[in-house]
């Protein structure tokens, strides 16, 4: 239902990605504050840290990762490394696309 009412064509595949990327931290900061994907106490903005670190491919954390998440937890931090990843390389692909000319159906001249 809510997807009816969503249009992606409305965005720009700039604003679409950031929109991703947006959500998929969201959605990691979430997971990753579950009791089930770490060990003792972790705050909401620690998990937002880590989230964002994963999605972006950084590698920052404010705390040791082994110790800090269970395998869950661990497991939530490599999808959102291996997607942050992907995210990554479709806009430098399409960046790239972006600037290179075009012509015609033979593709690019």
């Amino acid at each position: 239902m809510f997807w009816r009412f969503f249009n992606w064509r409305a965005y720009s595949p700039p604003a679409v990605i950031a929109l991703s990327f947006f959500l998929m931290i969201m959605i990691g900061t979430i997971l990753l504050s579950l009791p089930i994907a770490h060990e003792g106490d972790i705050e909401w903005i620690d998990a937002l840290f880590f989230a964002a670190s994963a999605t972006t491919v950084t590698g920052l954390g404010v705390s040791d990762t082994a110790s800090t998440f269970t395998v869950f937890g661990e497991m939530v931090l490599m999808v959102l490394i291996q997607f942050g990843g992907i995210g990554l390389m479709t806009f430098s692909v399409a960046v790239l696309v972006s600037y290179l000319p075009f012509t015609g159906p033979t593709g690019i001249h």
